[in-house]
């Protein structure tokens, strides 16, 4: 199936070397900018998260963050196992990383190449404008770069929709690639309910539209089936502990509307070229209701329920909405789609005008927010390293291996400081999250479990870091120069007095 819509879709061996070419040369300068303004690295402290149960999983077989201690703090087992081949063939994990992101960043442009080819018979530039776009949009050059499983999932959604608009859609093949994008984030799950839609509303007859309800049910729960039993194994609840600790680390935020929390979440599309593509999508979506396209207007509802739902249980904008960055992704697709579509018809006036207009609007909004995206990258990559690395170095080289740590933020603490661990956001510790914003608990829990030094942003815990001697702080300079805290070292002290 896939070999065939290539082929159709008339993509040369000179549009392939663009895109190889526009691909390295787009994370190249990232790579770089991060480089010389502090150094390589991930700028997410989750990134590191993945890395350790990767090396755990590549050397002794277990699915553990500390060795010997089986748990589910990793949302995407999927990306972990791609990760864990690098371990396995002795290859940096940063390189490795950055190789993943790379084939994948140019699998996505490709992709959304594909889609345009076989939306609009007349675009068959030789040059990949619509890949070009995705190449240079900030958030997914961000994204390959992250050493997260985002663009991986970002690919596998689009991937679904555009097998879902095509006019004999391989539904078993559907549900398979769903259940396969739930090993990469649990909210795949939401593509069941478009193609459902587009399943039962796809032929004439009811008994043809159950008959594609079951092929895609089957290709899903023969995948989904197996995540649920290796989630139980490894967390014992059928969903990752990250699902439910991010939800009662960000509790506090749920007071406000949930109206407020979806605007304020839709408002991260226009950070970028997206704003350009906002008429071409709502084009699209207008003529496919006239046109009863349910297949385009699935796209629609599926970007409405993510936004809904993160507005619902995790309504933070931060990390520049990465969660949302799926959604982007799949908006600017379609965008481009309804804006080519509609410069391209009779009926416009001005045409070539309006063209021009908007091909020099793109290039110049596109081109400040990737370099803009460069410097974010470059900063959110100090602060990691200048903070969390560095941290984690420091515990290595200066504490005693068997000494219990309590920190927030895990991933480095894991990856390099190769001790014991308590985790205060209940990723590898769920029993943590009951009482995860309950500082006089938590210093009752550390007390029980033996801590020997607690790792935090002063500001984070002001409770449990009364009376306690600072053993070690980074000192960094990125941390202030963003508006935030160096982290600190400080000597836990057992059953130190503590009051609210």
């Amino acid at each position: 199936m896939f070999s065939k819509l290539f082929l159709r879709s008339g993509i040369k061996k000179s549009t392939l070397l663009i895109l190889v070419g526009q691909t390295v040369f787009s994370v190249g300068i990232y790579l770089l900018v991060s480089t010389f303004y502090f150094r390589i690295g991930f700028p997410l402290d989750d990134a590191w998260i993945h890395q350790t149960y990767a090396r755990s999983f590549a050397t002794s077989g277990q699915w553990a963050f500390i060795p010997g201690h089986i748990s589910g703090g990793s949302t995407s087992p999927l990306w972990t196992f791609l990760l864990s081949i690098g371990i396995i063939l002795h290859i940096s994990p940063l390189y490795w990383t950055f190789g993943l992101g790379v084939m994948i960043f140019w699998g996505s442009a490709l992709l959304v190449e594909i889609i345009i080819r076989q939306c609009i018979d007349s675009y068959r530039t030789a040059f990949p404008w619509a890949g070009s776009v995705v190449l240079f949009e900030w958030h997914l050059v961000w994204a390959s770069m992250s050493g997260m499983e985002t663009l991986l999932f970002s690919f596998l959604v689009l991937l679904i929709f555009h097998l879902l608009i095509l006019e004999d859609p391989g539904f078993l093949v559907i549900g398979l690639l769903i259940g396969l994008a739930t090993w990469v984030r649990p909210d795949a799950l939401l593509l069941i309910g478009p193609a459902f839609l587009v399943g039962i509303t796809k032929k004439s007859s009811m008994f043809h539209g159950i008959k594609n309800l079951v092929k895609i049910s089957i290709g899903y729960l023969i995948i989904f089936i197996p995540y649920l039993l290796f989630s139980l194994r490894v967390s014992g609840s059928l969903w990752p502990t990250t699902f439910y600790a991010k939800q009662a680390e960000y509790a506090a935020v749920f007071d406000f509307s949930i109206f407020r929390h979806f605007g304020n979440l839709t408002l991260q599309f226009g950070i970028g070229i997206g704003i350009l593509l906002l008429p071409g999508f709502i084009i699209l979506m207008v003529k496919a209701i006239k046109k009863r396209r349910l297949d385009f207007l699935a796209i629609l509802i599926w970007l409405i329920g993510m936004i809904g739902l993160y507005a619902w249980r995790l309504p933070e904008t931060y990390q520049h909405g990465r969660y949302l960055i799926p959604c982007m992704y799949v908006f600017n697709t379609f965008g481009i789609i309804g804006l080519v579509n509609y410069l391209q018809s009779k009926k416009v006036g001005w045409r070539w005008v309006l063209e021009k207009t908007w091909v020099i609007s793109t290039v110049v909004v596109l081109s400040c927010f990737w370099a803009y995206g460069a410097m974010v990258y470059a900063r959110d990559v100090a602060f990691i390293e200048s903070e969390m690395v560095d941290t984690a170095r420091w515990i290595a080289d200066n504490i005693p291996k068997n000494d219990t740590i309590a920190t927030h933020d895990i991933g480095a603490m894991g990856y390099f400081g190769d001790h014991p661990i308590i985790d205060l956001a209940g990723l590898i510790n769920p029993e943590v999250i009951p009482i995860i914003g309950d500082e006089i608990q938590l210093k009752e829990y550390l007390d029980i479990r033996g801590a020997k030094y607690l790792v935090t942003f002063p500001g984070w815990y002001p409770i449990l870091i009364k009376n306690l001697p600072i053993i070690f702080s980074t000192q960094g300079e990125i941390a202030p120069l963003l508006g935030g805290e160096n982290l600190v070292i400080y000597k836990w002290i057992e059953n130190n007095q503590i009051t609210r």
